[in-house]
Protein backbone atom coordinates (compact mmCIF):
# COMPACT_ATOMS: atom_id res chain seq x y z
CA UNK A 1 0.00 0.00 0.00
CA UNK A 2 1.12 3.38 -0.67
CA UNK A 3 0.98 6.43 2.20
CA UNK A 4 3.16 8.45 0.25
CA UNK A 5 1.70 11.69 -0.32
CA UNK A 6 0.33 12.80 -4.04
CA UNK A 7 1.36 15.42 -5.85
CA UNK A 8 -1.65 17.49 -5.55
CA UNK A 9 -1.02 17.27 -1.73
CA UNK A 10 2.56 18.34 -2.07
CA UNK A 11 1.47 21.36 -4.27
CA UNK A 12 -1.05 22.67 -2.10
CA UNK A 13 1.36 22.41 0.67
CA UNK A 14 4.09 24.37 -1.21
CA UNK A 15 1.27 26.67 -2.51
CA UNK A 16 0.36 27.61 1.02
CA UNK A 17 4.15 27.45 2.20
CA UNK A 18 5.08 30.21 -0.54
CA UNK A 19 1.89 32.60 0.60
CA UNK A 20 3.34 31.97 4.03
CA UNK A 21 6.46 32.95 3.34
CA UNK A 22 5.73 36.18 1.88
CA UNK A 23 2.65 37.20 4.19
CA UNK A 24 3.92 36.04 7.68
CA UNK A 25 7.26 36.89 8.18
CA UNK A 26 8.78 36.18 12.06
CA UNK A 27 8.54 40.05 11.69
CA UNK A 28 4.77 40.12 11.67
CA UNK A 29 4.36 37.62 13.78
CA UNK A 30 5.04 40.68 16.61
CA UNK A 31 2.66 43.67 15.25
CA UNK A 32 -0.29 41.46 13.50
CA UNK A 33 -3.44 39.00 14.85
CA UNK A 34 -4.00 37.39 11.39
CA UNK A 35 -0.51 38.09 8.99
CA UNK A 36 -1.30 36.24 5.75
CA UNK A 37 -5.25 34.88 6.27
CA UNK A 38 -6.46 37.36 3.55
CA UNK A 39 -3.85 35.76 1.03
CA UNK A 40 -5.37 32.26 2.23
CA UNK A 41 -8.79 32.95 1.70
CA UNK A 42 -8.24 33.94 -1.51
CA UNK A 43 -6.47 30.49 -2.03
CA UNK A 44 -9.44 28.71 -0.59
CA UNK A 45 -7.68 27.29 2.37
CA UNK A 46 -10.65 27.99 4.80
CA UNK A 47 -13.00 25.79 2.33
CA UNK A 48 -10.43 22.94 1.37
CA UNK A 49 -12.66 20.54 3.68
CA UNK A 50 -16.09 21.94 3.21
CA UNK A 51 -18.59 20.36 1.13
CA UNK A 52 -19.12 21.63 -2.15
CA UNK A 53 -22.54 22.64 -1.46
CA UNK A 54 -21.08 25.17 1.03
CA UNK A 55 -18.71 26.24 -1.71
CA UNK A 56 -16.02 24.06 -0.29
CA UNK A 57 -13.45 21.83 -1.92
CA UNK A 58 -14.47 18.67 -0.15
CA UNK A 59 -11.28 17.15 0.46
CA UNK A 60 -10.32 14.70 3.26
CA UNK A 61 -8.67 15.58 5.73
CA UNK A 62 -5.69 13.55 4.90
CA UNK A 63 -5.41 15.81 1.91
CA UNK A 64 -4.77 19.04 3.63
CA UNK A 65 -1.99 17.72 6.37
CA UNK A 66 0.93 18.77 4.61
CA UNK A 67 -0.78 22.20 4.11
CA UNK A 68 -1.50 22.79 7.79
CA UNK A 69 2.30 21.21 8.66
CA UNK A 70 3.11 24.68 6.66
CA UNK A 71 0.75 26.66 8.82
CA UNK A 72 2.79 25.54 12.06
CA UNK A 73 6.16 26.08 10.26
CA UNK A 74 5.06 29.58 9.46
CA UNK A 75 4.10 29.77 13.25
CA UNK A 76 0.83 30.89 11.55
CA UNK A 77 -1.16 32.89 14.34
CA UNK A 78 -5.59 33.06 14.58
CA UNK A 79 -7.81 30.20 14.98
CA UNK A 80 -6.16 28.37 12.19
CA UNK A 81 -7.50 24.71 12.98
CA UNK A 82 -10.66 25.97 14.47
CA UNK A 83 -11.90 27.43 11.12
CA UNK A 84 -10.26 25.60 8.70
CA UNK A 85 -10.64 22.25 10.26
CA UNK A 86 -13.28 22.40 13.22
CA UNK A 87 -15.68 24.47 11.64
CA UNK A 88 -15.67 22.24 8.50
CA UNK A 89 -18.01 19.64 11.14
CA UNK A 90 -19.45 21.86 13.55
CA UNK A 91 -21.07 25.24 11.31
CA UNK A 92 -20.57 23.93 7.43
CA UNK A 93 -23.38 25.85 6.49
CA UNK A 94 -22.78 29.03 7.90
CA UNK A 95 -22.30 31.85 4.54
CA UNK A 96 -19.49 33.34 3.97
CA UNK A 97 -17.41 30.03 6.07
CA UNK A 98 -15.41 29.05 2.62
CA UNK A 99 -14.33 32.30 2.03
CA UNK A 100 -12.12 33.04 5.05
CA UNK A 101 -14.43 36.04 5.82
CA UNK A 102 -16.23 34.35 8.94
CA UNK A 103 -13.63 33.27 11.69
CA UNK A 104 -14.69 30.34 14.49
CA UNK A 105 -13.20 29.84 17.58
CA UNK A 106 -14.08 26.22 19.94
CA UNK A 107 -14.33 25.22 23.21
CA UNK A 108 -14.70 21.52 22.74
CA UNK A 109 -14.45 19.22 25.27
CA UNK A 110 -11.32 18.68 27.56
CA UNK A 111 -10.67 22.51 26.86
CA UNK A 112 -11.26 25.30 30.01
CA UNK A 113 -10.53 28.00 27.49
CA UNK A 114 -10.81 29.07 23.93
CA UNK A 115 -7.92 30.71 21.60
CA UNK A 116 -8.14 33.19 19.86
CA UNK A 117 -12.05 33.84 20.69
CA UNK A 118 -11.40 37.68 20.56
CA UNK A 119 -11.14 37.09 16.15
CA UNK A 120 -13.63 35.50 16.35
CA UNK A 121 -17.18 35.90 14.48
CA UNK A 122 -18.63 32.60 15.91
CA UNK A 123 -17.47 30.47 18.91
CA UNK A 124 -19.17 26.96 19.05
CA UNK A 125 -19.33 26.01 23.04
CA UNK A 126 -19.80 22.15 24.05
CA UNK A 127 -21.61 22.13 27.01
CA UNK A 128 -24.02 19.27 28.78
CA UNK A 129 -26.68 20.23 27.14
CA UNK A 130 -25.08 19.88 23.39
CA UNK A 131 -23.25 22.24 21.41
CA UNK A 132 -24.35 26.05 20.91
CA UNK A 133 -23.72 28.39 18.21
CA UNK A 134 -22.22 31.77 20.33
CA UNK A 135 -22.08 35.45 17.99
CA UNK A 136 -19.55 37.62 19.32
CA UNK A 137 -21.78 39.89 19.93
CA UNK A 138 -23.80 37.87 22.90
CA UNK A 139 -20.24 36.32 23.94
CA UNK A 140 -18.70 37.24 27.29
CA UNK A 141 -14.71 37.22 26.70
CA UNK A 142 -11.85 37.01 30.06
CA UNK A 143 -8.27 37.16 29.20
CA UNK A 144 -6.85 34.31 31.08
CA UNK A 145 -2.76 33.93 30.76
CA UNK A 146 -1.32 31.24 28.40
CA UNK A 147 2.69 31.02 27.04
CA UNK A 148 1.83 32.09 24.00
CA UNK A 149 1.46 35.42 23.25
CA UNK A 150 0.16 34.43 19.35
CA UNK A 151 -2.35 32.37 20.75
CA UNK A 152 -4.13 34.26 23.44
CA UNK A 153 -7.16 32.22 25.70
CA UNK A 154 -10.32 33.29 27.18
CA UNK A 155 -12.35 31.96 29.11
CA UNK A 156 -16.50 32.46 27.28
CA UNK A 157 -19.39 33.27 29.01
CA UNK A 158 -22.72 33.82 27.60
CA UNK A 159 -26.83 33.82 28.00
CA UNK A 160 -27.75 30.36 26.69
CA UNK A 161 -31.33 31.66 25.77
CA UNK A 162 -29.62 33.67 23.00
CA UNK A 163 -27.29 30.98 21.66
CA UNK A 164 -28.44 29.07 18.51
CA UNK A 165 -28.38 25.13 18.88
CA UNK A 166 -26.59 23.03 16.76
CA UNK A 167 -27.11 19.49 16.21
CA UNK A 168 -25.18 16.03 15.76
CA UNK A 169 -22.05 15.27 17.34
CA UNK A 170 -19.03 16.57 18.78
CA UNK A 171 -16.79 13.99 17.97
CA UNK A 172 -15.66 13.87 14.82
CA UNK A 173 -14.94 17.58 15.42
CA UNK A 174 -12.95 17.19 17.85
CA UNK A 175 -10.60 13.94 16.17
CA UNK A 176 -10.20 16.08 13.51
CA UNK A 177 -9.12 19.57 15.24
CA UNK A 178 -6.95 17.18 17.01
CA UNK A 179 -5.42 15.36 14.19
CA UNK A 180 -4.82 19.16 12.83
CA UNK A 181 -2.74 20.22 15.84
CA UNK A 182 -0.89 17.44 15.53
CA UNK A 183 -0.39 18.06 12.23
CA UNK A 184 0.86 22.21 13.14
CA UNK A 185 3.50 20.35 15.56
CA UNK A 186 5.05 18.17 13.04
CA UNK A 187 5.70 21.67 11.35
CA UNK A 188 6.62 23.82 14.42
CA UNK A 189 8.99 20.91 15.19
CA UNK A 190 10.76 20.87 11.77
CA UNK A 191 11.20 24.55 11.75
CA UNK A 192 12.67 24.49 15.17
CA UNK A 193 14.80 21.78 14.08
CA UNK A 194 16.07 23.52 10.69
CA UNK A 195 16.80 26.88 12.90
CA UNK A 196 18.82 24.92 15.55
CA UNK A 197 21.12 23.26 12.87
CA UNK A 198 21.84 26.73 11.27
CA UNK A 199 22.71 27.94 13.83
CA UNK A 200 24.84 24.93 15.09
CA UNK A 201 26.84 25.62 11.77
CA UNK A 202 27.68 29.13 12.37
CA UNK A 203 28.04 29.46 16.48
CA UNK A 204 31.40 28.63 17.31
CA UNK A 205 33.28 27.94 20.70
CA UNK A 206 36.81 26.93 21.13
CA UNK A 207 37.19 27.76 17.67
CA UNK A 208 34.94 25.41 16.20
CA UNK A 209 31.85 25.29 15.12
CA UNK A 210 29.36 23.77 17.72
CA UNK A 211 27.41 21.61 15.51
CA UNK A 212 30.84 19.76 15.31
CA UNK A 213 30.60 18.47 19.26
CA UNK A 214 28.73 15.25 18.80
CA UNK A 215 26.45 15.65 22.01
CA UNK A 216 24.82 18.50 20.09
CA UNK A 217 24.75 16.47 17.01
CA UNK A 218 23.30 13.64 19.05
CA UNK A 219 20.58 16.15 20.45
CA UNK A 220 19.49 17.13 17.04
CA UNK A 221 19.87 13.90 15.36
CA UNK A 222 16.98 12.78 18.45
CA UNK A 223 14.85 15.39 17.08
CA UNK A 224 14.93 14.39 13.62
CA UNK A 225 14.18 10.66 14.20
CA UNK A 226 11.42 11.85 17.04
CA UNK A 227 9.96 14.04 14.19
CA UNK A 228 10.22 11.21 11.34
CA UNK A 229 8.42 9.01 13.42
CA UNK A 230 5.51 11.34 14.38
CA UNK A 231 4.86 12.41 11.05
CA UNK A 232 3.53 9.62 9.65
CA UNK A 233 1.48 8.76 12.74
CA UNK A 234 -0.49 12.38 12.35
CA UNK A 235 -1.09 10.78 8.20
CA UNK A 236 -2.40 7.44 9.37
CA UNK A 237 -4.78 9.35 11.76
CA UNK A 238 -6.04 11.79 9.30
CA UNK A 239 -6.17 8.43 7.28
CA UNK A 240 -8.16 6.86 10.27
CA UNK A 241 -10.40 9.93 10.47
CA UNK A 242 -11.21 9.91 6.90
CA UNK A 243 -12.12 6.37 6.30
CA UNK A 244 -14.03 5.89 10.21
CA UNK A 245 -12.01 2.91 10.78
CA UNK A 246 -12.27 0.83 13.80
CA UNK A 247 -8.92 2.12 15.33
CA UNK A 248 -9.83 5.85 14.82
CA UNK A 249 -9.70 7.02 18.55
CA UNK A 250 -5.79 5.24 19.24
CA UNK A 251 -4.82 6.23 16.02
CA UNK A 252 -5.90 10.18 17.12
CA UNK A 253 -4.06 9.94 20.47
CA UNK A 254 -1.11 8.53 19.43
CA UNK A 255 -0.51 11.01 16.32
CA UNK A 256 -1.38 13.94 19.39
CA UNK A 257 1.18 12.37 21.56
CA UNK A 258 3.69 12.14 19.05
CA UNK A 259 3.23 15.05 17.36
CA UNK A 260 3.53 16.72 20.78
CA UNK A 261 7.01 14.98 22.02
CA UNK A 262 8.72 15.57 18.81
CA UNK A 263 7.43 19.19 19.16
CA UNK A 264 8.56 19.75 22.90
CA UNK A 265 11.83 18.01 22.80
CA UNK A 266 12.65 20.13 19.47
CA UNK A 267 11.95 23.47 21.55
CA UNK A 268 14.13 21.58 24.40
CA UNK A 269 17.09 21.23 22.41
CA UNK A 270 16.08 24.65 20.01
CA UNK A 271 17.06 26.48 23.75
CA UNK A 272 20.27 24.25 24.55
CA UNK A 273 21.22 24.82 21.20
CA UNK A 274 21.28 28.69 21.33
CA UNK A 275 22.07 28.99 25.00
CA UNK A 276 20.87 31.87 26.48
CA UNK A 277 19.99 33.95 23.58
CA UNK A 278 17.04 31.40 23.17
CA UNK A 279 15.07 33.02 25.77
CA UNK A 280 15.38 36.87 24.44
CA UNK A 281 12.64 38.95 23.49
CA UNK A 282 14.80 40.01 20.20
CA UNK A 283 14.96 36.64 18.75
CA UNK A 284 12.22 35.62 16.41
CA UNK A 285 12.86 31.66 18.06
CA UNK A 286 10.49 32.43 21.39
CA UNK A 287 7.66 32.12 19.15
CA UNK A 288 8.23 28.53 18.21
CA UNK A 289 9.19 27.86 21.50
CA UNK A 290 5.49 28.92 22.69
CA UNK A 291 3.53 27.90 19.94
CA UNK A 292 5.19 24.07 20.62
CA UNK A 293 4.00 24.24 24.57
CA UNK A 294 0.71 25.86 24.11
CA UNK A 295 -0.44 23.54 20.95
CA UNK A 296 1.29 20.10 22.99
CA UNK A 297 -1.35 21.23 25.61
CA UNK A 298 -4.52 21.87 23.28
CA UNK A 299 -7.16 18.95 22.67
CA UNK A 300 -5.68 17.21 25.33
CA UNK A 301 -2.28 16.44 26.48
CA UNK A 302 0.74 14.23 25.46
CA UNK A 303 -0.06 12.33 28.83
CA UNK A 304 -4.01 12.54 28.10
CA UNK A 305 -3.37 11.07 25.10
CA UNK A 306 -0.71 8.48 25.87
CA UNK A 307 -3.27 7.03 28.38
CA UNK A 308 -5.95 6.81 25.54
CA UNK A 309 -3.63 4.53 23.43
CA UNK A 310 -2.64 2.13 26.24
CA UNK A 311 -5.85 1.67 27.13
CA UNK A 312 -6.71 1.08 23.44
CA UNK A 313 -3.76 -1.30 23.67
CA UNK A 314 -4.11 -2.88 26.46
CA UNK A 315 -8.17 -3.33 26.53
CA UNK A 316 -7.65 -1.87 30.10
CA UNK A 317 -5.52 -4.20 31.65
CA UNK A 318 -2.55 -2.80 32.81
CA UNK A 319 -0.63 -5.21 34.38
CA UNK A 320 0.59 -6.04 30.67
CA UNK A 321 1.91 -2.33 30.68
CA UNK A 322 5.67 -2.60 31.94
Amino acid sequence: MNFAFTDEQLALAATVRDVLRAHCPPGALRSERRPGWEQLAALGFFGLLLPPESDGLGLGLADVVPALEETGRACLPGPVVETAVAAASLVAGVAKLASGAVCVSVLLPGQVYAPDADLADLIVVAGADGLRLVTKESARLTPRPGVDPCRPLFEVAFDPAGCERLGGPVEPALRRATVATAAQLIGVARELLAVSVAYARVRTQFGAAIGSFQAVKHQLADVAVAVEFAAPLVFRAALAVDGGIATVERDVSAAKAAAGEAATLAARVALQVHGAVGYTEELDLRFWLARAWSLSAAYGTTAAHRDRVRAAVLGGDVRRYP
